[in-house]
């Protein structure tokens, strides 16, 4: 968390935000946030340029730069950007900030220390081994299921694997899961087509049902200003340990698979036999 519907409407709120202004300048708080260049090469090779696009690969965040720089943003588990006004005083868990010209910082807040920065001539040199993006216009049922090809461990775990699929995390697995009826533990060579197909549209539904509702705010996770997303209140099994299933009534159960925490309907997702 935040996933790719939380990192896409953080895309959309920023490029609304910040196309067309300028960098002026970059305050260090933790110098651990940025990965790559070294951090006073980092502050050298952003100040100055002006903010042409506000991108997405995966989980990442991408400013296309002026000059033929690229910064990328990865929010990680506990990361957010906020707009604030220059004079606001720092956020408790603030990390950096990106001083603009029109008085405002665009802060990278990182509670646990996860997040990481980067600034690099061509974005491939972080998302390169990304795999291919769920909602892209190319990415058909044929490409989904050719992913699926020789595979044979456990779905869950492969679906969160971002070189097998870039931008699913634990609560939209959890949910796409359920949808469709898979248990998290069945292995992939187990799946059916029609469970194959089942789960290629589910998965889509899933994440575009989020992004319309500005993501899920369970926890660390708001909107560059400050604000909360509202799809926690359409989460069917995600978090919801204890609770009758919406479709059946059994009681959602928690369970670990692939040492992340799981929730399912043990009556709707039958567990597999072998």
């Amino acid at each position: 968390m935040p996933e790719l519907p939380e990192v896409e409407t953080i895309r959309r709120d920023l490029g609304d935000q910040l196309v067309g202004r300028s960098i002026v300048g970059v305050v260090v708080g933790w110098e651990g946030c940025v990965d790559r260049p070294s951090v006073d090469a980092f502050c050298e090779q952003i100040a100055g340029r002006r903010i042409e696009d506000v991108g997405r690969r995966g989980k990442f965040l991408i400013f296309t730069l002026s000059g033929g720089k690229s910064l990328l943003a990865h929010l990680r588990m506990t990361g957010s950007l906020l707009l604030k006004e220059a004079a606001d005083p720092w956020e408790t868990h603030a990390r950096l900030a990106f001083q603009l010209d029109d008085g405002r910082e665009l802060r990278f807040v990182s509670v646990r220390k996860f997040g990481r920065l980067y600034a690099v001539d061509r974005p491939d040199e972080v998302v390169g081994d990304l795999g291919p993006e769920p909602l892209a216009e190319n990415f058909d049922l044929e490409a989904f299921c050719q992913l699926f090809d020789n595979r044979r461990g456990m779905i869950k775990p492969l679906l969160l694997n971002q070189r097998f699929m870039a931008g699913l995390g634990n609560i939209y697995v959890d949910e796409a899961l359920f949808r469709v009826g898979i248990h998290p533990r069945r292995t992939a060579d187990s799946l059916t087509p029609d469970e194959l197909g089942g789960l290629y549209v589910t998965i889509r539904d899933v994440l575009w049902e989020a992004i319309a509702n500005e993501g899920t705010s369970r926890s660390d996770y708001v909107r560059p200003d400050g604000s909360q997303g509202t799809q926690q209140e359409r989460l069917l099994v995600s978090g919801r340990a204890g609770d009758p299933c919406p479709r059946c009534g059994t009681e959602i159960e928690r369970i670990v698979v692939g040492g992340r925490g799981t929730y399912i309907c043990p009556m709707c997702q039958a567990a597999p036999t072998v």
